[in-house]
């Protein structure tokens, strides 16, 4: 489990991130149009898991308007913003802010996504939604980088995340 803070107070996930050189677990979450999408549907291509509580926050949307931006600049890569929030929330999001280079995703019929990846808020004021991580699989879904923001008001570190990627 990881103890991470939200506005200096200690909160805890279920557990932790999967593990650098291991296999990502497997996904399966819901689009802005209610469909749903998993590894297969993003085959060879690298995925960045841009995970977050609610883009009803001020550095939620940053971080997902950032990873827009950077997306247009990465070969081969997929940006996944993934939350609790609903897909209306995800589409509205995107369509007002005019991102066209994320795939937003809703862990609202797969709670299982959360506890797979460790990220699943059990305690504090946010409890049941995810805490603020970067996941980053190669083109064979295997874990090649991985941050846990230690406070959820901050946003996570873009110039690594990017590096990673290589």
């Amino acid at each position: 489990m990881a103890q991470i803070t939200l506005k200096g107070n200690a909160v805890q996930t279920v557990g932790s991130l999967p593990s650098k050189g291991t296999e990502a677990p497997f996904f399966c979450l819901v689009k802005k149009d209610l469909s749903e999408a998993g590894p297969a549907d993003f085959a060879g291509k690298r995925l960045v898991l841009n995970i977050f509580p609610s883009l009803d926050t001020a550095v939620c949307a940053s971080s997902v308007r950032r990873f827009n931006q950077e997306a247009s600049t990465l070969d081969n890569t997929v940006v996944l913003c993934i939350s609790a929030d609903l897909p209306f929330a995800h589409n509205r999001f995107c369509e007002t802010e005019g991102l066209k280079n994320v795939v937003p995703l809703s862990v609202f019929r797969s709670p299982q996504f959360g506890i797979d990846y460790g990220v699943t808020i059990t305690t504090g004021p946010l409890k049941g939604l995810l805490a603020r991580a970067i996941v980053i699989l190669d083109a064979d879904g295997i874990v090649r980088y991985t941050e846990q923001v230690g406070e959820i008001t901050e946003e996570p570190d873009y110039s690594a995340a990017i590096k990673a990627l290589g």
